[in-house]
This record gives structure tokens, C-alpha cells and sequence, in this order.
């Protein structure tokens, strides 16, 4: 099975060529690779559920709280300065990493899916019946059941571009489905389910032809592939700090200021507003408009060691790694007998998603757990993906930038004794 190179996030260049990335440099920094599995060393293939976290992130976050732990924005003690400094640092270092024009373009969340939730409750709350959303067969169902509660909550109509069998959009059929009725374009930037890299900014740009703003849905995009918001011309982008070697229960929404100002509050309460009587209130200026109540202080302390790590390292040279590994894996499963790969589009990065025969992916995971091999098995909370191409669920490896062709090879055992085992 061909793989090719991840599309770069921004301009539509392949990672610049140059020494081979050694993931043995970083291993050590990320303790749990250090864990055995029954009895057998760790192979952690389920990155896209969620990354492992280097040491400096670990660090960041008990740094945090033994030394400036507080509350932000609120306080004049010296403590709560030092949270509040932290935190808004924090989110300028978000701006750099995704090169918004401003901090004020991010919104701290507790992930994607999040995210995409304030944008369908506040940008949705302008909608009216028969506008449209436009999404694509390939989304995960945090970029679904949004706009379906929306569409419940305000009458619009959720329409799906379709996908080819190989996985890949079909540009022809989203660009039909562009109307004068569409309001919102939500839209995968790498499929969770089958890795494809779609062209966003092609989508942007048919989009923008209409007047449309465009979601791009970047869970896993963020963490292995130079994401550059203004360079893909996007309206909103979501993101969650896990998927980036960062902690759970923290996320980023980027939006375009000009949007975000004329957007509603998606939720009430402390911090995001500017005055508050007994008849009405007002909101603060953003990003605070939207980050109601306590935030996730340490996640975004966190979130932010996690970029400095990430950037340090480089994403081109992360984009590279993991394509290699894409590349080798799809090659050595393809020697094995009754294994086939589930999605061949032309961009993909580093997931890969494969069937064994006739056993069930669950079966295939249980063996695979046994060797200390971790992948994920099921519908991927893609269930219309599964359904467009005619299965219930799949075996899927992810890659990060500390796994190695070696682990790959430990990978291709333990199927070969899932052959084994249900011959």
C-alpha cells in the first residue's frame, strides 16, 4: 500500500528533507515507555486516542501547583499574579504555536470537542431554519452531534459531503454542496478513523469564494503536522492539549477576532463579564467572553511546556518521522496474509487503519494487549466513516514521534500470532 508524505498544515510543501529523526533521542523522556505490559515492554500505538507525556510537561504541572498555585485574574497577592502570568503566557504561546494574530484570537477549552461546541452555541445561535451546515462523511462525532443538536435546537439542515472509497473527500461533491444556504463549513483536518490530510486550504478558499467560515476540526493535526491558522485561512480551529503531549481537560479554539467579537457568550458566569446588576450584564472583552469560571490553570501551564517541547524537536522533522514509520508499516502489513488496509488516500498522516481477516478488531486488540502492544479498536467514534465503507469497526495503530520501526516490527509479530491463533 503506497503512503504518502503528510501534507504540510499550511502551504501544501512536503517536510524539508534532511537527517533522519532518531526517536531514541526522546524516549527517555516520556517515563511511562518505561512500563511493562503484562510482563512484556510497553508498545504505545493508540497515540491518536491520546499522546504520552514528556517529563517537562509532568514537571510543568507539579511545578504549578507546589509553587504558584491560585486563582487568576481575580487576585492582587503575589501568588495570584504569578497564576494569572502563567496562564497568559500560556495562551501566547498557544498564539505562536498556531501563528494567530493575536492572544486574544484563543480560547482556552477542555478540548475539540468543546470547542466545536461553543462555536455550533454561540455562532449557531445566529442561524435560522433551512441554513445549513456543511460537514463531510469522514468526521468524527464531535464534529456531528453538535450541528445535530443545533439542527434540533434551531431547524437548520446538517448536510455531509461524500468521500471516496479510498477515504479521501470528494471536492467535486462538497463544492455541489456549497449553496446559498450554507452558513458554516465544519470539517476534519486529518481523519481520526483513516489518517487522510484533507486540503484545507482549498476548502477555505471554496468556501471563502461563497462568504462561508470554515471549522477546522485539528485534534489530530496539531500535534504532527506545522499547523499555521492565517497561512490555511480558517475562521475557527480546534485542538486538544492531550493529542499535543499535553494534559487532559484542556483545549484551544482559535477564531478570527472579527468573528468571535459578534459571537454571544456560550456560557455564563465569573470571569466573563465586565458588569453584572440584578436586570442585566455585560461581557468582558475577549478571549474572556467565552472562558466562564475557573479555567484549567495548570492544563494550560502544561499545554504550553508541551509546545515548547514540540517546537524544540521541530514539527517538520515530527511530520517526517512519522511518515517513514506510516510508510514502513503499511509495507510490513502488507506481507502479512488476510491483512488489509482500511483508507489509502494520498495524503495521510500517521494513522493507520487495517482489518485481519474475519476476526473482530476487539479480538485483534485483545492478542495485540497480551505482547504489550496498545492500539485501538472500534468505530473510532466515527461511525459514519465504518458505515460509508461498509464495517462495523477496525483495528487502528497511531503514531508519535517517539515510536520507532522497531515497535512496528513487535506490531507485525503480534498480528502474525493473531493469525496464529484464529487460523
Amino acid at each position: 500500500m503506497p503512503a504518502t508524505s503528510p501534507q504540510r498544515a499550511g502551504p501544501s510543501t512536503a517536510p524539508a528533507p534532511g537527517p533522519r529523526f532518531d526517536p531514541e533521542r526522546v524516549r527517555p523522556d516520556f517515563p511511562i515507555l518505561r512500563t511493562r505490559v503484562r510482563g512484556k515492554p510497553l508498545v504505545y500505538l493508540d497515540n491518536a486516542a491520546t499522546t504520552q507525556k514528556p517529563r517537562t510537561v509532568i514537571d510543568a504541572l507539579a511545578n504549578y501547583y507546589a509553587s504558584d498555585n491560585a486563582n487568576i485574574h481575580r487576585g492582587v497577592h503575589e501568588l495570584s499574579e504569578r497564576a494569572t502570568a502563567a496562564y497568559e503566557g500560556a495562551r501566547a504561546r498557544v498564539a505562536r504555536f498556531l501563528n494567530a494574530g493575536s492572544p486574544h484570537e484563543i480560547v482556552f477549552t477542555r478540548g475539540t470537542t468543546d470547542g466545536i461546541n461553543l462555536v455550533a452555541q454561540s455562532y449557531g445561535r445566529g442561524l435560522a431554519p433551512g441554513d445549513e451546515v456543511l460537514i463531510t462523511e469522514m468526521e468524527h462525532h464531535s464534529n456531528i452531534v453538535p450541528w445535530q443538536i443545533l439542527a434540533e435546537q434551531r431547524g437548520v439542515v446538517v448536510r455531509a459531503a461524500p468521500i471516496t472509497d479510498a477515504g479521501e473527500l470528494d471536492l467535486d461533491g462538497f463544492r455541489r454542496l456549497l449553496t446559498e444556504r450554507t452558513r458554516i463549513v465544519a470539517v476534519a483536518h486529518v481523519s481520526n478513523a483513516l489518517g487522510t490530510v484533507n486540503p484545507i486550504a482549498r476548502i477555505v478558499e471554496l468556501a471563502h469564494e461563497r462568504g462561508i467560515p470554515v471549522l477546522v476540526d485539528g485534534a489530530q493535526a496539531a500535534a504532527h503536522l506545522p499547523v499555521d491558522v492565517r497561512a490555511l485561512g480558517c475562521d475557527f480551529f480546534a485542538c486538544s492539549g492531550h493529542k499535543l503531549l499535553g494534559p487532559t481537560g484542556i483545549g484551544v479554539l482559535y477564531g478570527r477576532e472579527t468573528w468571535l467579537d459578534r459571537m454571544p457568550p456560550y456560557q455564563g458566569g465569573g470571569g466573563m463579564i465586565s458588569t453584572v446588576t440584578l436586570d442585566r450584564s455585560t461581557w468582558a472583552p475577549l478571549p474572556a467572553k467565552f472562558e466562564a469560571g475557573t479555567p484549567h490553570i495548570a492544563g494550560a501551564v502544561g499545554l504550553a511546556a508541551a509546545l515548547d517541547y514540540l517546537e524544540a524537536i521541530g514539527l517538520e522533522a515530527v511530520a517526517a518521522h512519522e511518515a517513514d514509520l506510516l510508510a514502513y508499516a503499511s509495507t510490513r502489513l502488507g506481507e502479512l496474509p488476510g491483512v488489509r488496509p482500511v483508507g489509502t488516500a494520498r495524503e495521510r498522516s500517521g494513522i493507520l487503519s487495517f482489518a485481519v481477516g474475519e476476526v473482530h478488531p476487539h479480538d485483534v486488540a485483545a492478542v495485540l494487549d497480551d505482547e504489550g502492544i496498545a492500539i485501538r479498536a472500534g468505530h473510532h467514534c466515527a461511525q459514519p466513516v465504518m458505515r460509508r465503507l461498509g464495517m462495523a469497526a477496525t483495528a487502528r495503530a497511531s503514531f508519535a514521534l517517539y515510536n520507532t520501526r522497531e515497535e512496528v516490527d513487535r506490531l507485525v509479530k503480534g498480528l502474525a500470532r493473531v493469525l496464529e491463533v484464529f487460523a
